[in-house]
């Protein structure tokens, strides 16, 4: 049985927060080599708050989903109790509602307060919250007192010592578990000079954890290295960055594994977890450096798929052999659905294949609005839609009550709005309801539009007041119901 205990961080190697490279292969090659600890990737509250948490059966992780269907964090068993979320925020509220949303599937909450480019600062986030520290203080106070998992933010120095040890004594007073010290000032960049005494200051001027960062330029060229930078601050733990970037086997105590190894090791956890290929690219890109012109850094800088850049590596059987696994299991699992779908299913819903292809309908005229109408003119209550949306692949499915009967299609569709339409066309072709098709011809609905139409042209004509009486619009305004969607 494993044992969920609290993130520790102290004397560990970590894996740093880092845009475009701190996915999910990244994080889990860093983990196989000796990481203790792995962040992912700055991601910004605004976005993570559109996203859906989805269960991926095939892939065996959980998803969080922004509304274009695109991955924006993507994580797994593997890595729950060792993967810090880190996080772009300039507002506690916000903080704390992803902190909520994903507080289950990662072991920490990080806030980046260190980033020094625009993308972040010019949204009050990232190096900008620096000048800011009654922010500071209100993000982390309020993620420390509303999640279970440890807090943790990673900073940049700032110009004087006793500023920065000012800072970070303020800091700890939120109740955070540790903080981590990239030293250099928001303007310095790698080649400049990391700034071991001012870490070495923090770590003497307060109890809780500090992370040393930005020794990759100066210090840390292989595994002995890194003992070698913590002793230089006195941090309890090291954060490394571009290191791992580009050979993540520098948390191998044993040494360097062969970079040949490493890129294929990576391409393996890309292909497994179907990894984007432009940032699978990107990252490959960032290991092979002064390699780049080589024939595979140039096959690789070609590559415009997955299976391409396994090509480029020799390693186009493994991709094959792996997206047949996971297309056989993808299938496996919709037949297993489907079948639990027909076990559960209500008897006494009337089912129908079929969908709804607005190009069949006049504009701005439903099967909904069809549906509506007649209940009004029968004296039945308003249809009531039921929908619900699939883990496994993300498609919906809508059933109608009308008349105390129920109706469903038994297409799956992408949307709740196209579900429902193609519920509402169940029910009116079972009832034998005309509902408003093209070749059906003009039809009262559209009829009663155009004298609706007409009228208002009229009034406006003649100055009157231009606003539809409600009773007028009732006919015409799809209802539209404003529930959650749960998953099956």
């Amino acid at each position: 049985m494993t044992v969920n205990t609290p993130l520790c961080f102290r004397g560990k190697k970590i894996l740093a927060p880092m845009v475009r490279v701190g996915t999910l292969p990244m994080r889990l090659l860093a983990l196989d080599y000796g990481a203790d600890i792995v962040y992912c990737e700055e991601l910004i509250d605004i976005k993570m708050l559109q996203c859906k948490r989805v269960i991926n059966e095939v892939l065996e992780t959980v998803d969080f989903v922004a509304p274009n269907e695109r991955v924006v964090f993507r994580t797994c068993e593997r890595e729950r109790h060792r993967v810090v979320f880190q996080m772009g925020s300039a507002d506690a509220e916000r903080a704390l509602a992803v902190a909520k949303l994903v507080e289950s599937d990662v072991a920490g909450i990080d806030i980046n307060m260190g980033c020094p480019k625009e993308y972040s600062t010019k949204a009050s986030m990232g190096a900008a919250l620096l000048s800011d520290p009654d922010k500071i203080e209100s993000i982390l106070t309020t993620l420390v007192k509303g999640i279970c998992k440890p807090v943790t933010c990673k900073i940049r120095i700032l110009p004087s010592v006793e500023d920065t040890v000012n800072l970070v004594k303020r800091i700890e007073k939120t109740g955070i578990a540790a903080i981590a010290v990239h030293g250099r000032k928001k303007e310095e960049r790698p080649q400049h000079p990391v700034h071991c005494d001012v870490i070495k200051a923090i770590s003497e001027a307060i109890s809780i954890p500090v992370i040393a960062n930005g020794g990759s330029h100066d210090f840390i060229k292989e595994y002995a290295d890194i003992g070698t930078f913590q002793k230089a601050t006195a941090a309890s733990s090291v954060m490394i960055a571009r290191a791992a970037m580009w050979n993540p086997s520098i948390f191998r105590k044993e040494g360097f594994c062969p970079l040949k190894d490493v890129m294929q090791d990576y391409i393996k956890y890309a292909v497994r977890y179907d990894n984007h290929y432009t940032n699978t690219k990107y990252c490959l890109c960032q290991m092979l450096r002064e390699q780049l012109e080589t024939t595979q850094g140039k096959k690789l800088h070609a590559a415009q798929s997955t299976q391409e850049i396994c090509e480029a590596f020799e390693m186009g059987d493994f991709y094959e052999e792996t997206t047949a696994i996971f297309e056989a299991k993808k299938t496996s699992l919709e037949t297993k659905t489907q079948d639990e779908d027909d076990q559960i299913e209500d008897p006494d819903v009337i089912k129908m294949a079929v969908r709804f292809d607005k190009r069949e309908y006049p504009p701005q005229i439903t099967p909904k609005m069809y549906l509506l109408e007649w209940c009004r003119k029968e004296k039945h209550p308003q249809p009531v839609y039921e929908t619900v949306q699939r883990p496994l692949d993300r498609l919906f499915c809508s059933v109608v009550t009308v008349a105390e009967r129920k109706y469903r299609s038994t297409l799956w569709d992408k949307s709740k709005k196209l579900a429902e339409q193609a519920a509402a066309i169940v029910c009116l072709r079972t009832l034998g309801v005309p509902e408003g098709k093209l070749c059906e011809g003009e039809n009262h609905l559209i009829i009663k539009r155009k004298r609706d139409e007409q009228e208002r042209l009229i009034n406006r004509d003649h100055g009157e007041d231009l606003a539809e009486p409600s009773h007028k619009k009732a006919n015409f305004i799809e209802e539209t119901s404003d529930m959650n969607v749960p998953k099956m």
